[in-house]
């Protein structure tokens, strides 16, 4: 009988199927690394091949809504670029990124109150490539990430890969919770257990719609400051907010001890893949290194066309306007959810995509979601944005891209299901799925009505 040691749990158990798939369905089974054993595909992009169908009003994703880009100038600009600079956009450039965007991402930080300097910055194949060199220079296997309680599925999967073990923080209306976040780190230093770093999106968080409140800021800065913690803030949506500039970042409440990512993706487009992180000088070193030997140099392409862009263009004009639409979506959201859900909870973002939606006791949004395609809607089950179990009583609604109409439309029909499941759970006494928090560490789910 043939045996094999399970990786992640380092136990040895029997394997006979796994050892089949090995030689029938994948020959190279047990040959791949640890980490790749461990990755799986995110609940959210599964769901793509489905919600991309024009038949099917798609709540589900997080694209942004680029109609409005001023296409005829970049047009003419990209030929220009390629007319007298050809020989440059076309070529390699430095592993760091090319200096000019660099100069110009300190100016698009400025908003924030970040005032950084050029060499600090090191441009990424967007913000995800970012926070997966983050993972890889400072997370061994085992060790501990904080991360709120829901969190980013694409920065969940990124931990998983390299074998992180994520502890969850609650959040409520206002963000990250201070006290909570003091009394998880506590318990783990009890428990001998390494931090490697916190993960948080301050600003319109995904999936959550929340914003770190500006009394919370400097409370987190300083627990993490006192505890030794690196935090490691995201922001591609902090640009985004439906009312006035953002709120300062972390990164400049303590520069020394905030890794900073940012990315072009939300607040111009996706397509070029452009994104950087600001971090301290000794980390920038391990950065960069990290960033050349994963793909040489970032698109010089795409970062000059994002600077030329940059400079030529009133982009923060443009950043108004997103806003504007994604105020009108969100409203729309609103609306729709008051006239056809009001049996289920939710918040109300004050900028961002996301809508994060408590459904009734008793129903579950991850088995809930074939028959909601079924009535030619998708959203995400909240479980794709926790890792430990839980979320199965919530979904992530998105309003950045369907228009106020599909909102509309979309959300009545989530209603027919959601009707439909609130019939079967009070005919039969059916319950939704029970979840449990990790073991040692109270981690209650969080309240974000």
């Amino acid at each position: 009988m043939s045996t094999k040691e399970n990786r992640s749990t380092g136990n040895v158990e029997e394997t006979n199927t796994a050892a089949a798939a090995g030689t029938r369905l994948d020959p190279w089974f047990n040959t791949y690394a640890d980490r790749a054993l461990g990755m799986k595909q995110s609940e959210v992009r599964s769901l793509f091949s489905v919600a991309n169908r024009p038949e099917v009003v798609s709540l589900a994703g997080g694209m942004p809504n680029i109609a409005g880009l001023p296409l005829d100038f970049l047009a003419d600009m990209t030929a220009r670029l390629i007319r007298d600079r050809g020989t440059k956009i076309l070529q390699y450039g430095g592993g760091q990124g090319e200096e000019e965007l660099r100069e110009m991402i300190t100016e698009v930080m400025r908003p924030d109150g970040i005032r950084a300097h050029p060499d600090d910055i090191t441009v990424t194949t967007g913000s995800q490539q970012a926070l997966d060199i983050i993972s890889e220079i400072f997370i061994n296997p085992g060790e501990v990430v904080l991360a709120e309680a829901p969190s980013y599925v694409g920065a969940l999967g990124t931990f998983r890969a390299y074998q992180a073990s994520v502890v969850h923080v609650p959040m409520d209306e206002f963000g990250l919770i201070p006290e909570r976040l003091e009394e998880t780190i506590l318990q783990l230093q009890r428990a001998g257990r390494p931090i490697k770093f916190l993960y948080t999106i301050p600003n319109f968080h995904n999936p959550a719609g929340v914003c770190l409140s500006l009394e919370r800021r400097p409370q987190i800065v300083d627990i993490c400051r006192r505890h030794h913690v690196l935090i490691v803030e995201d922001n591609p949506y902090g640009l985004l907010g439906f009312d006035g500039d953002p709120l300062p970042a972390l990164q400049s409440l303590n520069p020394d001890g905030v890794v900073y990512l940012g990315s072009f993706s939300k607040t111009f487009a996706p397509g070029y893949r452009v994104g950087w992180a600001l971090a301290p000088s000794a980390v920038t070193q391990r950065v960069l290194l990290a960033n050349e030997n994963a793909l040489l140099c970032p698109t010089t392409f795409g970062q000059l066309s994002i600077a030329e862009y940059l400079k030529t263009y009133d982009w923060y004009q443009q950043v108004k306007e997103y806003r504007q639409v994604y105020h009108e979506r969100g409203a729309a959201m609103q609306r729709a959810l008051k006239t056809h859900l009001p049996m289920c909870e939710w918040n109300q973002p004050d900028g961002g995509f996301y809508t994060w939606v408590k459904l009734p006791d008793g129903l579950d949004a991850q088995s809930m979601l074939p028959r909601a395609v079924t009535q030619l809607v998708a959203y995400v089950s909240g479980t794709a944005f926790y890792a430990d179990g839980n979320g199965h009583d919530h979904m992530r609604l998105s309003f950045c891209y369907p228009t106020p109409e599909a909102i509309e439309e979309g959300v009545r029909r989530l209603s027919v299901v959601v009707q439909n499941e609130l019939e079967v759970v009070e005919m039969f006494g059916v319950k939704g799925s029970q979840t449990k928090p990790p073991r040692n560490i109270e981690m209650p789910e969080p309240d974000l009505k």
